[in-house]
């Protein structure tokens, strides 16, 4: 595959991706626009602001996926860190759960130097073995036991969404056999980031257009078995022809794009529960259109970690 732009430092298959989604925004801002020009509806209003916020979504990807790497993993960081946050101002934490908290907070920095250092082992036992045993011993140390066995449960599950499973976006770009040979880390971040958000709103354009029958009515209302089927289907069928990213063959690229949609839908579920429990719409108000970081990220959280194992099993292993 050549480069679009010749002169340009950037991998033939990265500039290439980066024109299709620019393309896509074009044509759905265009589409709307006119869509809202000729039959104005709810409908049309709200996939209009949702695109909106999917133009600055991208740039923000784009902008990680291709300067240098430190920028990438700090931007990812306080990804983390804003996430943890909407979740710890959501939540009614204990006085005695404060100390604990900075203890979470500090895990980012930590995570995110294994991964920038590729630590795979380090990396992968930090927050499920060592910070699911230091958080319930501080929690202890506080003395107050009142209620102790609900924090010891919210918070590690706090940094499994909010950090473990972002943070190895920031691995990809940085572990030594995802950047060897014919594999581009780079790529497969922006090929996991593109597929995921296509599930997404592939499930929402197929669930708004076709949606009668409902999957989670008690826990997401919104959410249909056509729209969940629909985006299932898209996205195993975009990921199939986004394959120019990937090392994967086609048995391969058919099986991660599937799952990804299964798993981005998990995340989504997973965070409508939270935010049903909270007695929120949305986890935030930071991106119009879409509520907070965690409502954005809700399926990254679920696929990134998945999709680089899955990488690393099919590929390197």
């Amino acid at each position: 595959m050549e480069k679009i732009i010749s002169n340009i430092d950037l991998h033939a298959q990265i500039q290439w991706v980066i024109a299709i989604i620019l393309s896509i925004l074009v044509i759905a801002t265009t589409t709307f626009w006119i869509w809202n020009k000729l039959k104005p509806s709810k409908l049309v209003s709200e996939m209009t602001l949702r695109t909106r916020s999917w133009w600055g979504m991208c740039f923000v990807f784009l902008f990680a996926s291709i300067v240098n790497p430190i920028i990438t993993y700090i931007g990812l960081a306080f990804l983390s860190f804003f996430t943890l946050r909407e979740v710890y101002t959501l939540l009614k934490l204990r006085d005695a759960d404060r100390t604990t908290l900075v203890a979470c907070y500090l895990s980012i920095p930590i995570q995110y130097y294994f991964a920038y250092q590729g630590w795979y082992t380090m990396f992968l036992i930090f927050i499920p073995v060592f910070m699911f045993i230091i958080i319930p011993f501080l929690l202890v140390l506080s003395g107050d036991t009142d209620d102790i066995i609900r924090s010891m449960c919210i918070l590690p599950t706090s940094l499994m969404l909010g950090v473990f499973g972002i943070s190895h976006l920031a691995l990809l770009i940085s572990f030594p056999e995802m950047n060897d040979g014919n594999i581009s880390g780079k790529a497969l971040l922006l090929f996991l980031i593109f597929i995921t958000e296509a599930n997404d709103i592939m499930q929402f354009v197929f669930g708004k257009i076709f949606g009668k029958h409902k999957i989670l009515p008690k826990v997401s209302p919104n959410k249909t078995w056509e729209g969940f089927i629909g985006g299932v289907i898209s996205t195993t069928i975009i990921g199939y022809y986004m394959g120019f990213l990937t090392p994967l063959n086609s048995w391969q690229l058919i099986l991660v794009s599937f799952c990804i949609s299964i798993l981005g839908f998990m995340g989504d579920a997973i965070i409508s529960a939270v935010k049903r429990d909270f007695g929120v719409k949305d986890m935030g108000d930071s991106i119009p259109g879409h509520g907070g970081f965690l409502d954005r990220i809700d399926s990254l959280s679920t696929t990134s970690s998945p999709f680089f194992h899955l990488i690393y099993f099919l590929v390197i292993v």
